[in-house]
């Protein structure tokens, strides 16, 4: 497991596709859902014609702690949904997830600050249950 400023990982084992599956299943049990899916492996060989590993991005919203998200700041939206990267790394597979209490704190104010907390201790649950699997 990894930190960075703005996100944090796990490296995982496994079948590509399968993990992009189990990553969805572990955001559903803390209230997430994937809003989108963009391949991002698909996305550049179709435009561009690069051959890259597999990269995916879900977008992933918790609709009540969006709507909270929301009330205090109509233009949050800007910030959301919270992303979630799959991506092939050295041989295995890194899930990396947004740091939400970061980008949540860009706003200041006291309320999303706290919201983006709870989103994140969320997220690191997920993290953590992929990492045990």
């Amino acid at each position: 497991m990894t930190d960075s400023t703005y996100g944090f990982s796990v490296q995982v084992a496994g079948d590509f596709n399968d993990v992009v599956s189990r990553v969805s299943d572990e955001l559903a049990k803390e209230g997430f859902g994937v809003l989108t899916e963009i391949d991002v492996q698909a996305t550049l060989k179709k435009k561009l014609g690069i051959d890259k590993d597999p990269y995916v991005i879900l977008g992933a919203c918790n609709p009540s702690l969006a709507n909270q998200a929301l009330d205090a700041d109509p233009d949050i939206g800007l910030l959301l949904p919270c992303n979630v990267v799959v991506r092939k790394d050295n041989g295995g597979i890194n899930v990396a997830f947004m740091n939400p209490e970061v980008v949540l704190g860009i706003v200041q104010r006291e309320e999303l600050a706290e919201l983006g907390k709870e989103v994140r201790v969320r997220l690191q649950r997920v993290r953590d249950a992929l990492g045990s699997m």
